[in-house]
C-alpha cells in the first residue's frame, strides 16, 4: 500500500516540485496539500496521511506550532525541511522536541551529491517514516529546552520555545527515554560483563538526534571514558547540535576538531560534511577531522570509519552502539571492531524511528544485546560500573 502524504509549504514552487519528486515512486501518494501550519493541522485531521512534509518557515502557524498541535492531537510521522542556518538549526531541533521524526535540507542540492541521489534520499525517507505508526495516547508537555547560542535567538525559535506548557505532546515513548525509575526490570536484572573499556562509541542516523539526547542527558559528569558521537548530519547543523546537547547535559559536548586529545566525560560529535578518525595509543590518542573527497564512501561523517579507526587505537576495549538510521552505516566498521573483542549493542526494532543500521549489524551478527532506547543509558551504566 501506498504511503499517503500531505506536503506542507507556503512556496507553491516547492510543494510543486516535492509533489512531482514523491510521485515518481509508485509506493507514495501524494494525497493533499497546506500552505500554512494552520491549514497543516486541519489537514491532518482531515486526510489522516501517514506521513507529513512540513517547511519550517511559515505564515499564519509556523512550522514548529503546527508540529506540537499535530503530534497532540493526531499523532503523524513528520519530516521537516529546513534552512543550512543557524537559526534553521535551532528550529530543527526544536521541531525534533516538538515531536517531528527527522529532517532534510530545503535546497536539494545540499541532500546528496546528485540530484538523483537527492530524489532517492528524499523517496525512501519518506516511505520509512511514513511506516512508522505512533502511539495514540498522549502525556503532559514538557517545555522545550532552549539551545545555547551566543547570538540572539530568532522571533521563530523564541515562539517554539515559549508556546508548549499549553499543548499536550504525543507519547513518544517508543523513542524517548522513561524516568530513570521505571527502567525495565529486565536492564535492573542485567550484570555487567566485567570486560574493561577505554571508549564509547555510537553511530546513528535518521532519529538520532532524539535518540542521542535521550541517552546523553542520562549520563554523569564524571563519566570514565570519552565519547565518540556519529551522527548523519549536515555541517551547517552539527555546530549547533553539540551546543544543544552540551547545554542539555552533565558531561561535556563539543563538535570533534583536528588533534582534539580524548579526555573522560566529553563527547565528541563528528563535524557534518567531514570523516572523524581516532589516531595514536595510550595517552597521546587524538582526533583526526578531515574533508574526505572519496566518491567511496557516501556518508559523510561515516560510522564505518569512525569505527575502524576505534578498533586500531583501542583495539577490543570499545563498547559500540549503533542506533535508529536509514541504510548499512556502521556494519563494516562495527564487524572490524568485533575482530578485535569489542562489544557491539544495536537498537531494538520497536524503538528506532527507521530499523536499518541497527537490522544490519543484528543481521550480520554483530551485536549481542538488542536494546530499547529508553534502557540504553542505563545499560551502559550498569556494563560500566559507573551507576
Amino acid at each position: 500500500m501506498a504511503v499517503k502524504v500531505l506536503v506542507v509549504d507556503d512556496s507553491s514552487f516547492f510543494r510543486r516540485r516535492v509533489s512531482e519528486i514523491l510521485e515518481q515512486d509508485s509506493d507514495i501518494q501524494v494525497i493533499g496539500f497546506a500552505v500554512n501550519g494552520r491549514e497543516a493541522v486541519e489537514k491532518a485531521a482531515q486526510l489522516r496521511p501517514d506521513m507529513i512534509t512540513m517547511d519550517v518557515e511559515m505564515p499564519v502557524l509556523d512550522g514548529i506550532s503546527a508540529v506540537k498541535e499535530i503530534m497532540a492531537s493526531n499523532p503523524t510521522p513528520i519530516l521537516m525541511f529546513s534552512s543550512l542556518t543557524r537559526d534553521g538549526a535551532t528550529a530543527t531541533f526544536d521541531a525534533l522536541d516538538a515531536g517531528a521524526m527527522d529532517f532534510l535540507p530545503k535546497k536539494f542540492e545540499d541532500i546528496a551529491r546528485n540530484n538523483e541521489d537527492a530524489i532517492k534520499l528524499l523517496q525512501s525517507k519518506v516511505k520509512d517514516i511514513g511506516r512508522r505508526r505512533l502511539p495514540r495516547t498522549f502525556r503532559a508537555a514538557t517545555p522545550v529546552k532552549p539551545s545555547i547560542s551566543t547570538k540572539p535567538t530568532s522571533s521563530l525559535s523564541q515562539r517554539a520555545s515559549t508556546s508548549t506548557t499549553q499543548i499536550k505532546q504525543p507519547d513518544r515513548s517508543f523513542q524517548r527515554a522513561a524516568p530513570a525509575a521505571s527502567t525495565s526490570s529486565n536492564v535492573a536484572s542485567m550484570r555487567a560483563s566485567g570486560k574493561q573499556y577505554q571508549l564509547l562509541a555510537i553511530g546513528t542516523s535518521t532519529g538520532g538526534p532524539v535518540a542521542l539526547q535521550t541517552i546523553l542527558t542520562q549520563l554523569p559528569a564524571n563519566f570514565p571514558h570519552p565519547i565518540l558521537l556519529i551522527q548523519h548530519m549536515p555541517a551547517a547543523f552539527t555546530p549547533a547540535f553539540a551546543a544543544r546537547l552540551n547545554g542539555l547535559c552533565q558531561i561535556k559536548v563539543k563538535e570533534a576538531q583536528q588533534g582534539d586529545r580524548l579526555q573522560p566525560g566529553i563527547a565528541y560529535l563528528a563535524p557534518g560534511g567531514q570523516q572523524m578518525m581516532v589516531e595514536g595509543r595510550g595517552a597521546n590518542r587524538t582526533l583526526r577531522v578531515f574533508e574526505d573527497h572519496s566518491e567511496r564512501i557516501s556518508y559523510k561523517p561515516s560510522v564505518d570509519v569512525t569505527f575502524a579507526s576505534a578498533a586500531k587505537a583501542y583495539q577490543g576495549d570499545v563498547l559500540a552502539i549503533v542506533l535508529t538510521g536509514m541504510g548499512a552505516d556502521g556494519r563494516d566498521g562495527a564487524r572490524m571492531l568485533k575482530q578485535t573483542g569489542a562489544t557491539i549493542w544495536a537498537q531494538d526494532e520497536k524503538s528506532c524511528v527507521v530499523y536499518g543500521m541497527p537490522q544490519a549489524i543484528a543481521n550480520a551478527g554483530l551485536s549481542s544485546e538488542s536494546l530499547a532506547l529508553s534502557d540504553v543509558a542505563a545499560r551502559i551504566m550498569r556494563e560500566l560500573g559507573c551507576g
